[in-house]
């Protein structure tokens, strides 16, 4: 049968068709997206320029708090400006690039959050050979291998989808675009492509989220001949990430580990792993990391004192 595509603008459903709770929303997510991007935003820039912050688990902290912000931004954007409008729309090339750029963000940050694993584990379990072990050569190498693995697997993802034809309808139940919802506009069987893209999301799901189980059972059974003051501040540097992972991989699991449907409460999961837990990852660091508190409030003492300063020129 020979691909041919009708249909070259998609509509997009959206979360909710009430134009009244559609208002409310973004009310509500406007707010979420840019405390994303400012939260995130300043991570990276607190681990660019501060001395005190040269371990690798800030140098992988920096590269998750970008990933985050473009995550957030593939998606975030186009969801807040779809519920002031009526008639929710976006061009196949636009759904495509949608797909491409979120399951390249969202497979880099599963990577790069086994990278912080591995990074937690040489630093517990082997702490004495921690700085040979994790140089700056290594730390470069697993940066670099999480973004190419995460635009491989996009590739592929893509490759699948755009060969398919699209002839009508054109109504794309969900409010941004994702592989599960556009198969079902095909007008092909996507049987295939649903096992192939399943095996390709789930193996990598999968092996990363019993590699992060794994070393973490690692690091707890090696923690038992320490001291509880020993304990405690080895879990404590273990706590944040921890918290990341529950946050990721507990709607990721929910979502793409089961059959796909289109039920509201699905919809209302992705909502909160594509827009709330990137706002969260910050917080979450920030609160729980003393180094990374003192290193903000010496950033804005800086800024502080510069801008007193060149006032005083100024006068």
């Amino acid at each position: 049968m020979a691909r041919t595509n009708n249909v070259t603008e998609l509509i997009i459903a959206g979360l909710f068709q009430d134009p009244e709770v559609q208002r409310a929303c973004f009310v509500v997510f406007l707010p979420v997206y840019l405390a994303t991007v400012v939260g995130n935003g300043l991570i990276v820039l607190t681990v660019g320029v501060s001395q005190s912050l040269r371990a690798p688990m800030y140098f992988f902290l920096s590269h998750l708090s970008l990933v985050e912000i473009s995550y957030s931004s593939t998606i975030v954007p186009k969801f807040i400006t779809d519920l002031l409008v009526k008639v929710k729309t976006i061009s196949l090339k636009g759904c495509l690039a949608q797909i491409f750029f979120s399951h390249f963000l969202g497979v880099t940050e599963i990577f790069l959050l086994v990278v912080m694993a591995y990074d937690r584990y040489v630093a517990i379990c082997k702490p004495l050979h921690y700085m040979s072990i994790m140089n700056r050569q290594l730390c470069y190498i697993l940066v670099a291998g999480s973004w190419l693995g995460g635009s491989f697997h996009s590739i592929i993802q893509v490759l699948i989808t755009i060969q398919l034809p699209f002839c009508g309808p054109n109504v794309i139940d969900h409010y941004f675009c994702d592989l599960h919802p556009l198969f079902k506009l095909a007008c092909t069987d996507t049987f295939m492509e649903g096992v192939v893209v399943l095996a390709n999301s789930g193996l990598i799901a999968l092996c990363s989220f019993l590699l992060l189980v794994s070393s973490y059972i690692v690091i707890l059974l090696s923690l038992r001949n320490r001291s509880a003051e020993g304990r405690r501040k080895a879990l404590s540097t273990c706590a944040s990430h921890l918290t990341v992972v529950a946050l990721f991989f507990g709607p990721a699991i929910f979502l793409y580990m089961r059959p796909a449907s289109t039920f509201t409460e699905d919809k209302l999961v992705a909502v909160f792993y594509t827009a709330v837990t990137p706002m969260l990852n910050p917080i979450i660091y920030t609160l729980r990391n003393a180094e990374m508190k003192i290193a903000l409030r010496r950033l804005w003492g800086k800024k502080e004192n510069s801008g007193m300063e060149r006032k005083w020129e100024g006068d």
